[in-house]
């Protein structure tokens, strides 16, 4: 299995490394369009290749998938959490009635389920 992982990243390197020298032109980002900008006093604007922009957009899809997933997945941690602290108290419960701390003075069981029920 770590032979096939091995190959796996070699040849998503290789095609990374294809992708990079195929798209190695410039491209201007900007902020907003020139006429926004320019209404706006935002002209600013950076040169990158074309496939570091690539990359960059495809971990921020990535991160921005993440964290939507995190925040989607809020209530299922939060449902665990709770149903583990309910774990640990019935077992520690269980445990003190096991010790006998639960025990009546009474020893009939009958006449302690008829003292319950008034």
């Amino acid at each position: 299995m770590r032979y096939i992982r091995y190959a796996f990243l070699g040849l998503l390197a290789l095609c990374l490394i294809s992708v990079a020298m195929a798209n190695r032109g410039m491209v201007e980002l900007r902020l907003l369009p020139e006429e926004l900008g320019n209404l706006f006093g935002l002209t600013r604007s950076v040169e990158l290749p074309l496939f570091i922009v690539i990359f960059a957009a495809i971990v921020a899809g990535l991160m921005i998938g993440f964290v939507w997933e995190w925040l989607r997945e809020h209530r299922h941690r939060a449902d665990a959490a709770r149903k583990d602290g309910e774990v640990k108290a019935l077992k520690r419960e269980m445990q003190r009635l096991k010790r006998g701390e639960g025990k009546s003075d009474r020893t009939d069981e009958v006449l302690a389920l008829l003292d319950q029920s008034r």
